[in-house]
């Protein structure tokens, strides 16, 4: 996620009404084959609780939706309780990290929209 590609990969930030700094950011990056991303998503601990990862998981879901990704997914960290639930309702899996015990693997399939 360090090397900016706008074919495989999109940086969309958010900004709460009336402040000129970034609330939130969330970063989508594709597998060379456009069937699997992952998102991250960070908010600034003063925009927490104000629905903008929600919405900013939303946008994201949809763009890669409609770039064609099948599999959409997030890592988070078994102590990232909120982040995971707010994942789950919107339809994303959790599974065990294989690698790694102390984390998650979210994991949402996406349907190919129609045109």
């Amino acid at each position: 996620m360090t090397r900016v590609d706008h074919n495989l990969t999109e940086n969309f930030l958010a900004f709460a009404d009336g402040h000129k700094a970034i609330a939130a950011t969330a970063m989508v990056v594709c597998d060379p084959s456009m069937e699997k991303a992952e998102v991250a998503i960070s908010v600034r601990a003063e925009d927490k609780h104000k629905g903008i990862a929600w919405e900013l998981l939303r946008h994201v879901a949809r763009y890669a939706q409609a770039l064609g990704v099948k599999t959409l997914e997030s890592i988070e960290s078994r102590e990232n309780r909120e982040a995971i639930e707010l994942e789950r309702e919107q339809g994303f899996v959790a599974v065990p990290y294989p690698d790694d015990p102390t984390l998650i693997l979210i994991r949402k399939e996406l349907h190919r929209l129609k045109s």
